[in-house]
């Protein structure tokens, strides 16, 4: 197991009804102000409650994050934040709302630009802030991650923000999501384990078990879910396995890849892919191209999660993989670039933006602009 700290200053706040406690969440003398998405939360009623809740407070709004959140927009919130001498931001929706307002968080507080923080990856100094999740899915409300989209340039890069001080998750909110943004947030939820997972074997047992609880227990409640998304029980294990599949706990001590999601994040950059659909293309393709690196993990992954057993080592490998990509069908999601009129343009737009910026991910760091592009092409 490789040397690390783990620290996770986060207060999670699970059930229902808890939305409630947000005024004894937030202290009493801040400057507050509440980021919002695009208007779902007035149609579901967490709106109404967070304004019940913090009845007699003094507070902005600041509505309009995209899904996939825009540096261009979350300037005019990080200036509005500096004109009214805010010192407390509480994000209201999904993990794009959230990873927005991280952004904004280390903008109230810099001099720098918005874009000049992503691009340096990180952010030093921030304001607080805590969050009312709604989609589950990124794991934003227990990290310290942050995706940022730049429209003029359609680039989309990922950055290290600050933890929010609590995350209130009330599986009851999900209820009116739709079967599309459940099927991404369990894609988004399943890839996140597999990008720490399905890396260097050996490192682990603790780390390995944690990781295919959390997948066995996503593919469980899949298809329940299907059945009755309104099911409490279910909601609820949807929604902690989202946080708990990218809340720093499965990765001590052990490689991590993450090249399947900066492909992912190029997709969505040029075409607007939803984040967890990108995913639930783009892994299996890099399953197949690195298949020989990830021999032994693959192996383990086949037998511990799909019970997988009989045939040779290859055969196993091979069958573990075509059945992540049926996981991944199963929820809905298509799973080859053709299926959404993706072809060679936008494969050669992301090989060259790759091989421009001389990156290589994965947990072996060998995944270039041209292996990015053997990936995609396995994905046609």
């Amino acid at each position: 197991m490789k040397n690390f700290i783990f620290q996770n200053p986060t207060k999670l706040v699970f059930g229902k009804g808890q939305i409630a406690r947000l005024s004894e969440l937030i202290p009493d003398d801040v400057n507050l102000m509440i980021t919002y998405g695009g208007g779902s939360v007035t149609k579901n009623g967490v709106h109404e409650q967070v304004k019940a809740a913090l009845k007699g407070r003094k507070f902005i709004e600041f509505w309009g994050i995209e899904a996939n959140p825009q540096v261009e927009t979350l300037r005019r919130a990080i200036s509005l934040g500096k004109i009214e001498n805010i010192n407390y931001l509480l994000a209201v929706g999904g993990g794009s709302v959230l990873d927005g307002t991280k952004l904004i968080a280390a903008g109230i507080a810099s001099d720098m630009d918005a874009w000049n923080i992503v691009l340096k990856g990180y952010s030093e100094n921030n304001i607080p802030f805590g969050t009312v999740l709604t989609v589950p899915a990124t794991g934003s409300e227990m990290n310290q991650g942050s995706v940022i989209t730049r429209k003029e340039t359609q680039e989309k890069y990922g950055w290290m923000g600050t933890y929010p001080q609590f995350s209130i998750l009330d599986p009851e909110v999900t209820y009116t999501l739709s079967e599309h943004q459940i099927a991404c947030g369990l894609a988004d939820a399943y890839t996140h384990v597999l990008e720490q997972y399905l890396t260097t074997p050996g490192q682990s047992r603790l780390m390995d078990r944690w990781a295919e609880g959390v997948l066995l227990s996503v593919m469980e409640i899949a298809p329940k879910i299907k059945e009755n998304p309104r099911d409490y029980n279910l909601m609820a294990d949807y929604m902690l396995a989202a946080t708990l599949a990218l809340n720093d706990f499965i990765r001590m001590g052990v490689t991590q890849d993450w090249a399947t999601h900066q492909i992912g994040h190029e997709l969505t950059a040029l075409h607007g892919t939803t984040h967890g659909h990108s995913l639930a293309i783009v892994m299996p393709g890099t399953l197949r191209v690195l298949k020989q690196q990830k021999h032994d993990k693959l192996l383990q992954y086949g037998e511990r999660v799909f019970s997988i057993t009989e045939g040779s080592e290859q055969e196993r490998v091979d069958k573990a993989i075509e059945m992540t990509e049926e996981f991944y069908r199963s929820l809905g999601l298509t799973t080859r670039l053709s299926e959404e009129n993706i072809g060679n343009e936008t494969i050669e737009i992301i090989t060259k933006r790759f091989n421009e910026r001389g990156v290589a991910f994965g947990e072996n760091q060998n995944v270039t602009g041209n292996v990015a592009r053997e990936i995609l092409k396995s994905c046609v």
